[in-house]
């Protein structure tokens, strides 16, 4: 059974998300702000969080910072209706997903179990491969582990969804990828997203993937087509 922590302040909000989660077989935990975050964390850490933005004391972006950096949990964000500029910061910060209120539970649900699966379902790199590691340009990703090590062997921290965006990277070098392909193949074709948001993943994923030696970028950027990964992959 996964365990959920909702985090708003609106009382009948988190009643609400808290009894129907619960129905569809997730153990659910609420608090009401940052304070009350950090008290359940301390209890038991959640798979997902479901953050709301707009929260008493620290709000939900500063929150997002502080739980990417201490925890490895998924996190879906809830902004209010046409706070582009929360997206995508919240993106920014590495949260998994958002949702855009009002919103309807049942998208919530499948929001949820789509960053569940994409943080805990079998990784299979390849078709009919049982290879599950990945080196390009000196880099390691260990798709099994969900871990990415630098060509110095230093241990990079991914989010879920740059995790998924850097394994159809290498899943798919040298090939132009649109950015409905990314959306796609990351995150499912149902999944529908912020028009600009796998832009936000691929730029934080590219910071992270920068060196000082002066080369050809990773993931380059082709103007109204979309983004390629240029380095030679193979697999171990």
């Amino acid at each position: 059974m996964s365990h959920l922590l909702i985090v708003d302040d609106d009382a009948e909000v988190r009643d609400l998300l808290q009894r129907f989660l619960c129905q569809h077989g997730y153990a659910v935990d609420v608090a009401s702000d940052g304070q009350g975050l950090w008290q359940a964390m301390a209890r038991q850490v959640p798979d997902l969080v479901i953050l709301d933005v707009m929260l008493p004391g620290d709000n939900g972006l500063v929150l997002c910072q502080r739980l990417r950096a201490e925890y490895k949990v998924g996190v879906i964000m809830l902004t209010a209706m046409g706070e582009l500029s929360d997206r995508v910061v919240g993106l920014e910060l590495g949260a998994d997903d958002y949702l855009t209120k009002p919103f309807a539970a049942r998208e919530l649900l499948a929001r949820v179990r789509a960053v569940l699966r994409r943080a805990g379902e079998p990784d299979s790199p390849a078709a009919g491969s049982t290879r599950t590691q990945f080196e390009f340009s000196g880099w390691l990703l260990d798709a099994m582990r969900r871990e990415l090590r630098s060509p110095e062997g230093v241990m990079i921290p991914l989010s879920t969804g740059e995790f998924e965006l850097l394994r159809v990277f290498v899943e798919h070098p040298r090939r132009v990828l649109s950015r409905q392909q990314l959306l796609d193949l990351a995150r499912g074709a149902s999944h529908e997203a912020y028009d600009r948001s796998i832009d936000v993943q691929v730029s934080r994923l590219r910071r992270k993937l920068e060196t000082d030696s002066g080369d050809e970028p990773l993931i380059r950027t082709l103007r109204n087509v979309g983004y390629l990964f240029t380095a030679h992959v193979t697999l171990r």
